[in-house]
């Protein structure tokens, strides 16, 4: 979300500086200037990407799992092992690219039906769900 906000702004900028003031002719932009312009941009998106995915903390006990998101504004969401409905790992093309997961919890209720938690190594999130589906079967063995 982050990402879009600032992506508006440089698309009405860039817009601007390819337009002549009341003519509607682009200015010549050599080709490095416009290569210049995306990497800087890239990399402000990137950044702001890696800062919001180490302000996430997730936690796994006994009692289920926990899930920790924000830096001055924090929001914390735990869900009880009894309920897990299913375990998913979703990887997107960049994901894969990069060896990345998601883990998405599905949980009993309807409100807030997942949790999920982005940018996990792929190994990570498979050992961390394996984990958490095993206590789900050491539960559902108790009852």
């Amino acid at each position: 979300m982050a990402g879009l906000s600032l992506l508006v702004p440089c698309l009405v900028v860039g817009g601007s500086l390819l337009l002549r003031i009341g003519e509607g002719a682009p200015i010549p932009l050599p080709g490095w200037a416009v290569a210049v312009i995306v990497a800087i941009v890239a990399l402000l998106l990137g950044g702001l990407a890696y800062r919001r995915r180490r302000r996430v903390r997730w936690l796994l006990d006994a009692q289920g799992l926990a899930v920790r998101r924000g830096g001055l504004w924090q929001s914390e969401t735990r869900v009880p092992a009894s309920r897990v409905q299913h375990l998913d790992l979703r990887r997107g093309p960049l994901e894969r690219l990069l060896t990345l997961s998601t883990l998405v919890v599905h949980t009993a209720g309807s409100r807030f039906g997942a949790v999920s938690i982005a940018g996990l190594d792929a190994t990570d999130a498979e050992r961390l769900r394996e984990r958490l589906s095993r206590q789900l079967d050491q539960d559902d063995d108790a009852l």
